[in-house]
């Protein structure tokens, strides 16, 4: 199997990390030793860390945009790129800074995961995609599907936001919205009877992709280059896999000799769930919800992984949660600083914000915003009233605005 640059070695058990497995065919159900009927655990992949070149890879460089920049880290690379990655780090107030993931091609973070996983698939020779998604990483897997040239199922819900939904289907995706319970026994059928590779989770508690969160870590390792080492990073959180790329990057980094110590990595979940924070509360692996309204959709999960939990607890970090309001409280924010962000993305800032005034001490903090607010329930709803064309009427609306001469 080619490898171009990578120096991946094989798949590592987080359940049980004394099993390996061959770094071929990408495990795409958890540890095949370690699982029980209550809880499944990921695997991650593992590197030949001695052979790297930490100044050299992490030096200045003028390429940005695609993951290949960090390809000697990551899974082989075999599926082409969109320019994924090198996003935006903006500073919105002294030491705050906010990691706008909306900039990558799909305008979410899923791309980084899906060029990863997508390279699985073309490595395995599978004949196209399936996935179970809310909407970004429906979106994000169409639309390296069909860079790749292959075809691409996305198992959604039925609820599923018009404005997505004509995003799926721009990429010539087969879109099939479920009720929700339905969307992991439908897509397992879908890869068992036809052989498509699944890049969503499989599994009774959420293992997902084994190479998918490697796309994560070059999150942390853009971050460590734009800013140094932050104090700590906010990020929202659903099955954790985000999570935890952002952790195992900070802590490679101080593997590679390049840091000292991870920074402390907050999970920002919706309170109409939680199960990451139930889980770290109860001491659990992993567990189930009952999921409660919300319209932080794209990270409201009746059920948890252990992914996050290692993340939390290896980092030192602490499991939020944030209801609607505060969380569209920081949309708002975010929108005053310029960033027009997806409910569930402004978790980072709503978590932040949680814990009143940032201790800067030990370095910025930063909150990953994972997603454009285009792919909110109801935008393209709004209608703004028209204006008569003269001068009085257009006074008038300026200073309902606040506009005054």
């Amino acid at each position: 199997m080619p490898t171009e640059d990578s120096l991946a070695t094989g798949q590592r058990s987080l359940g049980d990390p004394s099993l390996d497995f061959p770094l071929w065919p990408p495990l795409t159900a958890g540890c095949p030793r370690t699982g029980t009927d209550d809880v499944s655990y990921p695997v991650e992949v593992d590197y030949a860390y001695g052979k790297a070149d930490p100044a050299g890879l992490f030096a200045p460089s003028p390429v940005r945009g695609g993951l290949e920049r960090w390809a000697p880290l990551l899974p082989p690379l075999l599926a082409p790129g969109l320019g994924e990655g090198a996003t935006a780090l903006v500073e919105i107030e002294p030491g705050v800074y906010v990691k706008d993931e909306s900039r990558n091609p799909t305008w979410s973070h899923k791309d980084r995961l899906n060029r990863c996983t997508t390279s699985a698939a073309v490595g395995v020779g599978a004949p196209g995609l399936a996935v179970a998604s809310s909407g970004n990483h429906g979106a994000s897997a169409a639309a390296y599907a069909a860079r790749a040239g292959l075809r691409c199922v996305v198992f959604t819900g039925p609820d599923l936001p018009p404005n997505v939904d004509a995003f799926l289907d721009a990429y010539g995706a087969v879109v099939l919205p479920v009720p929700w319970e339905a969307r992991w026994p439908l897509l397992r059928q879908v890869v068992d009877r036809l052989g498509l590779h699944p890049v969503s989770n499989l599994t009774t508690t959420h293992t997902g992709h084994a190479y998918g969160p490697e796309g994560y870590k070059t999150v942390a390792y853009e971050i460590f280059q734009d800013v140094g080492l932050p104090s700590a990073v906010f990020v929202p959180t659903g099955y954790g896999e985000l999570l935890f790329g952002v952790w195992k990057g900070f802590a490679e980094l101080r593997r590679l000799g390049l840091t000292d110590r991870v920074p402390r990595i907050h999970s920002c979940e919706t309170a109409a769930s939680g199960p990451l924070a139930r889980a770290i509360a109860e001491g659990l692996p992993a567990t189930h919800v009952t999921v409660g309204p919300s319209d932080a959709y794209s990270i409201t999960s009746p059920v948890s992984g252990y992914r996050g939990v290692l993340a939390v607890r290896e980092s030192g970090g602490r499991a939020l949660t944030l209801d609607d309001g505060q969380l569209a409280d920081a949309q708002r924010e975010l929108a005053r600083a310029g960033l027009w962000t997806e409910l569930s993305s402004a978790a980072g800032l709503a978590g932040l914000r949680s814990l009143g005034e940032p201790d800067l001490s030990e370095g910025p903090v930063v909150c990953v915003s994972t997603s454009s607010g285009f792919k909110d329930k109801g935008v393209g709803t709004r209608r703004t009233e028209p204006v008569a064309p003269d001068w009085d009427a257009v006074a008038r609306r300026l200073r309902a605005a606040g506009i005054t001469d």
